[in-house]
């Protein structure tokens, strides 16, 4: 600015200048009217002229308001300065020259602010073209008027309106063989064309005139400058659709031909657009994409197809394979507008550009530019939407791989719109036509499907607040959620989708399994493991996010595709949809799609919702009613059912309050209203299903309620429901019966009169305790219908439970764990009776899987129920079936039928609940006639038979009185075939296997032990009554001691039966009527060499038998098992008295073997006051009575005298007492061993024990162990 002091006043011509031009700027002065002349000054050079317009325009830049004031005194100064500007303009040699005149006259203009000085521009313009003698002098003229007119707004108006003239110039220009004078007009026409007034005053202009030469102008430009000025004038030109349609006009002839010479001999704007993007030039090329999408905006069905001819898409698709990103979203942009014409998919452009598509896709997402990401992700989703179905667009497995892939990672984008749109792309391509390329992917498949879902999952909504309504927060929450919802229902669009792919594939043999794919190489990738996956992921993770989600916020279109989205995996896995059913049953979907359809579907609103959610019902419904029917011949009723939904769901958006009233309406007697019950019915099969499944999203004293009405409203107009229908009305009665009252006649008169009209009851019955209870809890429908349904039940019901629990609890002491069911049924029994007259009415009028279900149930009833009195009636009844069994079959039927042991089983239960001893009437003797005969005609093999029937037997001889007792062993030693029976049986017990041979099962040990101790009570009978003999058993002798002897393992309670068994024969002394022992002779024996005449006195037995079977005796004493114990102590005792009659000597030795004080001290080393069990107490009488001071001693008797002094004596049980009272009587009765003292305290603690009574045993004297019935007196007498 300093340098400049000396130009802005020239001190030559400063002298003869007004002082008011003088400007005392800083740093120095500014004389207007010095510049001025200076600038006109013909003599000055042009350096100077220059320099001082310079310097002028930096005064004007930093003091522009001083200056322009200065101006403005003097209008005629102006208008001679700007002359003074455009005469330099026009007389520059060089463009520096030109461009610091146009500089400082379109700064001047603007500040002066002034229309009369646009206006003067604008003539000196107009004289200044006319004067030329050509239009490159114009240059610079018009690279002024476009300055101006981009500095000034209204320029462009005045231009046009008050100065039309010039367009004739620009014409000119236009047509100048000079691509600068070009590119100055076209720049001047750009911004003429941007004003709205300008723009309608020339478009008669441009389209008489303009058009044509423009195009030709485009397509001809060589220079960038031409070329973008034109790309700019266009892109104004193309922001009206009238400009659009004239410059298209061109090449309309050329959009209804497929004529490329044509086209190009026209030179249409597409093949001119076309040219430009070939160019090497980006910036044309985005120019270029960007004037056709400016095309293509306007309408793209209208002017596509004249961009589609010219094979556009094509380089358009090349382009993709660029790194601008500009450039690519112009392409973007481009190819999603020719998306929407047809013929861009019919000449299969897209099969072409998929790949370059895919390969742009997956190089953009590395980029950091969202937007791009978007649009791009947009375009690829509408190619994948339009793309017809017949034309392949995947035309290899490995580009359909490519886009997979790319599209997972798209959806894994941080960026949520970008994953919203990958999203929908992911739902655009799961079509089966997209897919189909052998193999298909369905590994990727599941794995794209899996992360869209989990994307979802990563969503966090925003947490309620209580702000207030207007809070400003609230807005942002509520468009987060919006978005998120938006999001998520893109996400299930993609997931139904999947779902019909799945199901369009399973009638594709190629898409259900890849023939290419190498055997056990990746069981994924095949439509199975597909479908299952969906199933998967629907429940894990599309349910849960969905639920979430409705939550917050209800979307009815979201909750439409995800019904929709349900109602196909009803078809998508055949094998898993009861499975699917129940789970959405038991989860309340029904009540979820009744609600949606009452909150969204009212009147006509949201028909597809609405759709959507009657469709999944009826899939729901007929589904449960397809896996819960069991007949064979259903497909009528699943057609009536079918009809019936599909008529009615769609009426069905009522509120829960709404159905129980629509449930308790009456239809108009004079006007039947078919829909009402339809409505009604419809309404009712909802609520059972629900209801199977533990929804109970009605009250159940308001649905009680609600369902009485509706039977009295049927008993009033005389309906009969179908039985489906009104399997769901008992149904729902039964379950809802505890929280309403009682139903009362008029509900039951109708219930009976449906009943009876229904031809089989198996249409209306449900499997169900409940209904079970409902049925026998009233009489009115207990008399009338409690057989058949009881015998339904019976059918129904699995007892395979039942019975492994019963043979689990063989084996512990707690109770079994029984189903819910069958608790029920016992319960019921507990409080009817009436219902056990109907189990024994089915024992013989049902088939023998019915009879075999009713025996197991009343033998566990019996087993729970001791105090329920019914044994007379079922011995009664008993009696019946048994006579009836016995006279219809034969032997080999007879073993066939599986309930007979059943039912002798359940007969000995009957009889094990006599506690005390009863006179035998005639019913049981006729009982014991047939348990008689029936045992004759089974073999040893019958075990299932024989061992009840032995338990009977057993229990016939033992609980009875003396007088009845003799006459049931004269019937059981009457019959000939049960002794043959016995004989064989016991016969079995030399066969006790080896540890290589074949075991016995439990069973066939129970009929061993039954076998032993019947024989056993027979012999004792016989003896005590000498009864008569028809047929004796015969025995080897040997053997029955060897099965002692040598045990092999055997179970104690078989041990107990031969103990048993062995000690009946050593009281008889060998010698019986009934029993027939074999002895071997003497020199069989391998043991003794030589009997002597001692040895002789034992006969039958031998001396190495004695000491084998006390050796025996002993080792079986130590088990301490407290049966064994009994027996084998009375065994002992039973021997030692055998021997003590037949061989003093041999009696004593037996006794005093040191082996018996061992024996002794160990069992008394059990524990304080062992000695007071009764098999030791036993077992030292024993000792004491032979004088066996070698076994115990007069110290040890002293200590266990003491210690018994000690004990509370009368708090000891009744056998031990009885025990001990014997052990100090044997005691006392040694006076001549006894020290005083002894004598003292034996008389002490017999006075002590209590009063001498009959021993009291356990409450009930016969049990049954292991399935074997066992006198507990029998045992230990």
């Amino acid at each position: 600015m300093a340098a400049a002091a000396g130009l802005l006043v020239c001190e030559r011509l400063h002298a003869r200048h007004d002082s008011r031009w003088l400007l005392p700027l800083l740093p120095s002065p500014l004389c207007l009217a010095c510049v001025i002349e200076t600038l006109g000054d013909g003599g000055a050079s042009l350096v100077r002229r220059k320099h001082v317009l310079a310097c002028f325009r930096d005064v004007l830049v930093w003091h522009a308001v001083p200056v322009i004031q200065l101006l403005a005194q003097d209008e005629r100064v102006c208008v001679h300065l700007i002359g003074t500007l455009f005469g330099m303009l026009h007389t520059a040699e060089d463009s520096s020259a030109v461009d610091l005149p146009i500089e400082v006259l379109v700064q001047l203009v603007v500040e002066l602010k002034l229309e009369q000085y646009v206006h003067c521009v604008l003539d000196e313009s107009q004289k200044e073209t006319c004067s030329l003698p050509t239009m490159r002098g114009s240059l610079p003229t018009f690279n002024l008027l476009g300055k101006l007119a981009d500095a000034i707004p209204v320029f462009a108006d005045i231009l046009v309106i008050e100065h039309g003239n010039l367009m004739e110039h620009l014409l000119a220009g236009l047509m100048y063989p000079n691509e600068g004078v070009k590119a100055a007009v076209c720049y001047l026409y750009g911004k003429l064309y941007s004003s709205p007034i300008s723009s309608e005053r020339l478009s008669v202009h441009f389209t008489e005139r303009l058009c044509d030469l423009f195009l030709d102008t485009l397509g001809n430009a060589q220079t960038k400058e031409l070329q973008l000025n034109c790309i700019g004038l266009l892109k104004e030109l193309l922001k009206s659709d009238h400009f659009a349609s004239v410059i298209m006009s061109n090449s309309r002839r050329g959009a209804d031909s497929e004529n490329t010479e044509l086209l190009e001999g026209e030179n249409p704007l597409p093949l001119v657009l076309k040219k430009l993007l070939l160019s090497r030039d980006e910036m044309i090329q985005v120019a270029s994409a960007q004037c056709m999408s400016a095309v293509l905006v306007h309408s793209p069905v209208k002017y596509a197809p004249a961009f589609i001819h010219a094979d556009i898409p094509e380089f358009l698709f090349e382009r993709l394979s660029c790194t601008s990103e500009i450039l690519l979203w112009s392409v973007y942009c481009c190819l999603l507008l020719l998306t929407e014409e047809w013929l861009f998919f019919s000449k299969c452009h897209t099969v072409y550009g998929i790949e370059s598509m895919v390969r742009s896709l997956k190089g953009i997402l590395q980029l950091n530019n969202v937007e791009l990401h978007k649009q791009g992700l947009l375009l690829f989703t509408e190619i994948l939407k339009r793309q017809p179905v017949e034309i392949k667009l995947f035309t290899n497995v490995a580009m359909c791989k490519d886009a997979i892939g790319v599209l997972v990672e798209a959806v894994k984008c941080p960026v949520l719109e970008v994953a919203a749109e990958a999203v929908k792309a992911v739902a655009a391509i799961l079509r089966k036509d997209h897919l189909s390329c052998p193999p298909v992917q369905y590994a990727e498949l599941q794995k794209l499907i899996e992360i869209m879902l989990k994307r979802c999952t990563d969503l966090s909504l925003p947490l309620i607040n209580r702000r207030p309504a207007n809070h400003p927060g609230n807005s942002n929450q509520n468009k987060a959620i919006l978005r998120q919802g938006q999001f998520l229902l893109s996400t299930m669009e993609g997931f139904r989708n999947a779902c019909r792919l799945a199901v369009e594939c399973q009638s594709d043999p190629l898409a259900q399994e890849n023939a290419f794919t190498a055997p056990g190489s990746d069981i994924e990738n095949t439509l199975s493991s597909f479908s299952e996956f969906l199933l998967r992921i629907c429940d894990s993770l599309c349910i849960p996010i969905v639920m979430k989600h409705s939550e917050r916020t209800s979307s009815p279109a979201l909750m439409e595709v995800f019904m929709s989205a349900l109602s196909t995996l009803f078809v998508v896995v055949p094998s898993m949809r009861e499975k699917f059913s129940r789970k959405l049953a038991s989860s309340s979907f029904i009540r979820l799609a009744l609600e949606l359809k009452a909150k969204f579907c009212t009147g006509q609103s949201n028909p597809a919702l609405n759709q959507a959610c009657s469709s999944f019902l009826y899939s729901l419904c007929f589904s449960l009613h397809s896996a819960a029917e069991k007949m064979e011949d259903s497909s009528q009723e699943e057609q009536e059912i079918s009809e019936l939904l599909q008529r009615s769901l769609p009426q069905l958006n009522c509120t829960v309050a709404e159905s129980l009233t629509l449930l308790s309406e009456t239809p108009d007697t004079f006007c039947l209203d078919e829909a009402l019950r339809s409505h009604q019915y419809c309404l009712l099969l909802l609520l059972y299903f629900a209801y199977t499944l533990e929804d109970r999203f009605v009250p159940e004293a308001e649905l009680f309620s609600a369902i009485r009405n509706f039977l009295l409203s049927v008993q009033d107009q005389g309906d009969c429901p179908p039985p489906y229908v009104f399997k769901a009305v008992l149904y729902l009665l039964a379950v809802c019966q505890d929280k309403g009252e009682a139903i009362d006649l008029s509900p039951l008169c109708a219930i009976r009169r449906v009943l009876e009209k229904t031809s089989d009851l198996g249409l209306i019955y449900i499997h169900h305790p409940l209904l079970l209870k409902f049925f026998l809890g009233y009489s009115e429908l207990m008399g009338r219908f409690g057989h058949k349904i009881l015998q339904l039940w019976f059918s129904w019901e699995d007892y395979s439970q039942i019975e492994t629990e019963d043979a689990a609890s063989g084996l512990s002491s707690g109770l079994p764990d029984y189903p819910s069911s069958f608790n029920t049924l016992l319960h019921i029994l507990k409080g009817n009776s009436s219902v056990l007259l109907i189990l024994l009415d089915l024992l013989c009028m049902s088939t023998m899987e019915v009879a075999h279900k009713v025996l197991m149930t009343l033998r566990t009833f019996l087993k729970r129920n001791e105090d329920v009195l019914v044994c007379d009636l079922l011995r009664s009844q008993f009696l019946q079936i048994l006579q009836q069994l016995l006279v219809e079959s034969s032997s080999t039927t007879l073993q066939a039928n599986k309930n007979l042991p059943l039912l002798l089983n359940l007969l000995f239960l009957v009889q094990l609940r006599n506690e005390a001893e009863r006179e035998l009437d005639s019913t049981d003797f006729k009982l014991l006639h047939h348990g008689n005969n029936l045992c004759g005609k089974c073999r040893p093999g019958d075990v299932e038979l024989l061992q009840p029937s032995l338990n009977f037997l057993y229990w016939s001889l033992h609980q009875t009185t003396t007088c009845s007792q003799q006459r049931v062993v004269a019937v059981l030693l009457s019959s000939v075939p049960l002794l043959e029976l016995l004989q064989k049986v016991l016969e079995l017990t030399w066969m006790w296997p080896c540890p290589s041979g074949h075991a016995f099962s439990s069973s066939e040990e129970a009929l061993l032990c039954s076998a032993w101790l019947l024989t056993s009570s027979l012999l004792a009978h016989q003896h005590r009554y000498n009864s008569e003999v028809h047929r004796m058993i015969s025995l080897d002798l040997e053997k029955v001691l060897n099965a002692v002897i040598f045990r092999r393992k055997k179970p104690a309670l078989l041990l107990v039966s031969i103990l048993q068994f062995l000690r009946v024969i050593l009281r008889q002394n060998f010698s019986s009527s009934l029993l027939a022992l074999t002895v071997q002779p003497p020199a069989q024996s391998r043991m003794e060499p030589s009997l002597s005449e001692d040895h002789a006195s034992l006969h039958p037995l031998a001396l190495w038998h004695v000491l084998s079977l006390v050796v025996s005796l002993q080792n079986l004493l130590v088990q301490k098992d407290l049966l064994l114990s009994q027996t084998v102590v009375a065994c002992l005792e039973v021997l030692m008295a055998y021997l003590h009659r037949k061989n003093h000597g041999i009696a004593l030795h037996v006794i005093s073997q040191p082996w018996n004080r061992f024996l002794l001290f160990t069992l008394l080393d059990g524990g304080k006051n062992s000695f007071l069990c009764p098999e030791i107490l036993r077992l030292m009488t024993l000792f004491v009575r032979y004088q066996s001071s070698d076994i115990i001693s007069q110290s040890e008797i002293s200590q266990i005298l003491q210690e018994a002094a000690k004990a509370k004596l009368r708090e000891l049980p009744g056998a031990t007492s009885h025990t001990l009272r014997l052990f100090l009587l044997q005691l006392q009765s040694r006076n001549c061993q006894m020290e005083p003292a002894q004598k003292g305290t034996i008389q002490t603690l017999l006075e002590s024990l209590p009063a001498r009574t009959k021993i009291h045993l356990s409450h009930q004297d016969m049990v049954c162990l292991g399935g074997v019935a066992v006198s507990v007196s029998h045992i230990a007498d």
